[in-house]
């Protein structure tokens, strides 16, 4: 099958979406299926409002669509809400073409955080986004069931996989530093609740590793914190492996892959009990849920890496790629069946 993934995040950027979008065409190719990405870096881009290190496309929609009819997919996966995302849901619109979408990212929340505007707003923006798609696909459950509250009816789980081989227990003297290693790795910014991971009296060493529009007020606040940046994965999957505890602060992501490639790694997780870490450990003994992250912090040293290494590697990629193959649409009259939720 020929599938075409329009996306506003792909590489160079570094996050989530762009992991979980890599490493879903990479399997899909693996099985015999050409992927085409229509990214920004193939038009005319400006900065991102408040992420400048994010770029977006600029008027996008007249070569986009000369993209779509040269590529003549068999199926069309829109896996964000940008520039890119609303002009192929145009295109497909205008077109008749069945399509596919993702809620990879709570947009509302982010929005709220950075301007204060009530959620009902950003969510009936992106509700009449969605709202033609054949399946939104969310990366859990508790996602599904939240966006089913805000009035979306085509709302399918859809879970995420992990790459174990690339994140892997390696040796723990990458980093020199006082230990307990408590980390955090990730986007730096206001959505991701740093300052209840940043300001706890813990033990050891604090580590954040990763970029943002936040980073630099953060450090001034918090100049007792390692901060550092992963120079590629390979250094990336050995500042995991280095941590004792990874320490995930958020109370807004849709899942937080960053658990799982920890978990891969042989690092247990404290979280708080919320949507996103209760996706992906639920009752699982490889982390802590508290309230009090400190706490949770402490309880996670206790884990086993073994416990938590065995538990990742039911995350796999290769089931990932195929419920995501059961949810498109090809591209043909009536020939869509959406998945019955």
């Amino acid at each position: 099958m020929r599938i075409c993934i329009v996306s506003d995040a792909w590489a160079p950027q570094r996050n989530g979406v762009v992991r979980v979008l890599e490493s879903l065409a990479a399997t899909l190719t693996s099985h015999g299926h050409r992927i085409d990405i229509i990214h920004p870096g193939l038009f005319v881009q400006v900065p991102c409002p408040s992420y400048p290190e994010i770029p977006l496309a600029l008027f996008p929609s007249r070569k986009l669509g000369r993209l779509l009819h040269q590529i003549a997919p068999d199926a069309i996966h829109i896996a964000t809400e940008g520039p890119l995302g609303w002009a192929a849901r145009r295109w497909c619109l205008a077109g008749g073409y069945p399509f596919t979408t993702a809620y990879h990212t709570k947009f509302p929340h982010y929005v709220r955080a950075r301007t204060g505007v009530p959620l009902s707003w950003p969510y009936a923006l992106i509700r009449r986004f969605h709202a033609p798609s054949r399946a939104v696909l969310c990366p859990s459950d508790s996602v599904r069931r939240e966006l089913g509250e805000w009035g979306f009816a085509n709302a399918v789980p859809w879970a995420h996989g992990v790459d174990a081989c690339r994140f892997r227990p390696q040796p723990k003297d990458f980093v020199k530093v006082a230990r307990p290693l408590f980390l955090y790795v990730g986007r730096v910014a206001v959505e991701k609740n740093l300052p209840a991971f940043l300001g706890l009296d813990l033990p050891g060493t604090k580590m954040v590793v990763g970029d943002g529009p936040a980073r630099a007020g953060l450090m001034r606040r918090f100049p007792d914190i390692d901060w550092r940046i992963a120079n590629g994965d390979q250094e990336l999957s050995r500042y995991f492996a280095a941590a004792d505890c990874f320490v995930f602060p958020s109370r807004t992501d849709t899942f937080g892959l960053v658990m799982l490639e920890a978990l891969a790694s042989g690092v247990p997780v404290a979280a708080f009990p919320v949507p996103g870490p209760q996706d992906v450990l639920g009752n699982a003994p490889v982390g802590v849920m508290k309230e009090d992250l400190k706490t949770a912090a402490l309880e996670a040293l206790t884990i086993s890496p073994e416990r938590c290494r065995a538990y990742a590697q039911t995350f796999s990629w290769d089931r990932v790629a195929t419920e995501f193959l059961t949810r498109l649409c090809v591209i043909a009259p009536l020939s869509c069946n959406p998945a019955a939720e």
